[in-house]
């Protein structure tokens, strides 16, 4: 597990160089991973406008900012994604604005297609699920915690909706778009507060 986590960091781009990829990506009509079709590019499109407007208007609650400005060691918070992935667009920017609050924290991103060893470590009940957060303290390299795909209230839309309908489609794909909106992130950076008293 060592190896694979200095593996993968080794090939971490920061969000930033992230966001910049998922650009020059689009001038060239692609999305990141092998598999590459229309749809795929039109999600990704998508999500850059996301991210863009998320980076805009979020913001941390001050018990958020607080309990971030706490953690004293240093930890790399690396994140498996992929530039079509609906839920990675909301929560990429609630992170970042955690990363930002404390130096302490290095928010990093890798492509799960380009990191299948480390993502077989972190499946969601069998699923390459994403995106998928992991928490590596730097000094003894070790993983401390994880979280994701999505927050515990998202998650638990899921399973009610495959219960009663078998699987997700395109329609709960949009309520869940919706629902995103409406949150504002703020199940998101509950689930992260609750991560972070666990990382202390």
């Amino acid at each position: 597990m060592d190896s694979i986590i200095k593996k993968s960091i080794k090939k971490a781009q920061s969000y930033l160089e992230y966001k910049s990829m998922i650009l020059d990506l689009i001038e060239e009509g692609k999305s990141t991973g092998a598999n590459q079709n229309d749809d795929l590019l039109n999600f990704t499109r998508l999500n850059d406008k996301r991210m863009k407007r998320l980076d805009k208007k979020t913001t941390l609650s001050e018990f958020s900012k607080e309990t971030i400005k706490k953690i004293e060691k240093d930890f790399t918070w690396l994140v498996l994604t992929e530039s079509w992935c609906g839920d990675a667009a909301h929560v990429l920017p609630v992170l970042n604005k955690f990363s930002e609050t404390n130096p302490k924290i290095d928010l990093k991103v890798v492509l799960r297609d380009d990191n299948e060893d480390l993502m077989d470590q972190f499946l969601t009940n069998g699923s390459k699920s994403i995106p998928k957060l992991i928490v590596i303290e730097n000094n003894t390299n070790k993983v401390i915690g994880s979280w994701g795909p999505r927050s515990k209230v998202a998650t638990k839309m899921v399973i009610d909706y495959k219960e009663i309908h078998g699987k997700i489609d395109a329609v709960f794909k949009e309520d869940l778009q919706i629902w995103y909106n409406k949150d504002k992130g703020v199940n998101i950076e509950k689930d992260i507060v609750e991560l972070i008293e666990e990382m202390k």
